[in-house]
């Protein structure tokens, strides 16, 4: 990534971080066929045209074994000589350590941003998928409330870690622990404040996901207020429920009270 655009990157949400904002213009996670469903770039493409936004970010999952990188990254390129909308190319990583290691590509070199999310637990072990902790839960050998100390610690490892190499945002915060059947209640107040101080200070985009319904309110407001760019995601493959915003709009209204504007005000 070069350093211009990293610098455009961050200053972008550092104004954004003096005043929260939610854009439902823009799409900061959409999936092609090349890791989920059917549809190509140029399909998709379409429909966020149809569906009025301005711009998409590409974040198909990958991992150090990821064999089509360079045909996804050449397929959005194509795509974009052919749209007005500012098409992205970012990809979704798994964080597969405690510390807060993800599963990188071999090469980031023309990806603009990197999204990173937990969907399994990472244990000292590795990575468990969340109904094999689930039924560790109920049998005694773990802790509900370990297992979620380490969901929050290593997400903010996770996130400190990413920013050093690129571009970051944080997919469905928190979002594992219902997979897990812990209420993110139980989360208390400190490690919230934790999570949205590390994303602010690592100048990390947190995206609001329609499909999966998190970051939570709660967490969300917290993000608002400690200043963290907040990013519409509808994490989906399927074109009709781009633009599609319901959750989204929720949260936007929280973030505007936050900001002191008046909800609804957008969008």
């Amino acid at each position: 990534m070069s350093a211009q655009r990293d610098e455009a990157t961050y200053a972008v949400a550092g104004a954004a971080a003096a005043q929260p904002t939610l854009d439902l213009s823009i799409d900061g996670h959409v999936h092609t066929g090349f890791a989920k469903g059917r549809l190509s770039v140029g399909a998709l493409v379409t429909a966020a045209e149809q569906a009025g936004l301005t711009q998409v970010t590409f974040a198909d999952l990958v991992g150090p074994e990821t064999t089509w990188l360079r045909a996804y990254l050449d397929s959005v390129r194509r795509a974009q000589k052919r749209t007005d909308l500012a098409l992205r190319v970012a990809v979704e990583v798994e964080v597969v350590r405690p510390d807060g290691w993800v599963a990188f590509p071999a090469d980031l070199g023309e990806l603009e941003v990197i999204s990173i999310a937990l969907s399994g637990v990472p244990l000292p072990e590795g990575l468990v998928a969340p109904e094999r902790v689930r039924a560790r839960i109920r049998s005694g050998e773990l802790r509900a409330a370990d297992v979620t100390d380490l969901v929050v610690a290593a997400t903010v490892h996770a996130v400190e870690r990413t920013s050093r190499y690129a571009p970051t945002q944080l997919a469905r915060p928190l979002g594992v622990l219902a997979a897990l059947g812990i209420d993110e209640a139980e989360v208390d107040e400190q490690a919230i404040r934790q999570l949205a101080a590390a994303c602010r200070s690592s100048r990390v985009v947190v995206e609001v996901s329609e499909a999966w319904r998190t970051p939570s309110l709660r967490l969300c407001r917290a993000l608002a207020v400690a200043g963290v760019p907040l990013v519409a995601a509808s994490d989906t493959a399927d074109a009709s429920q781009l633009g599609r915003w319901r959750y989204v709009r929720a949260v936007q209204g929280v973030v505007e009270w936050v900001s002191g504007g008046t909800p609804g005000s957008r969008g």
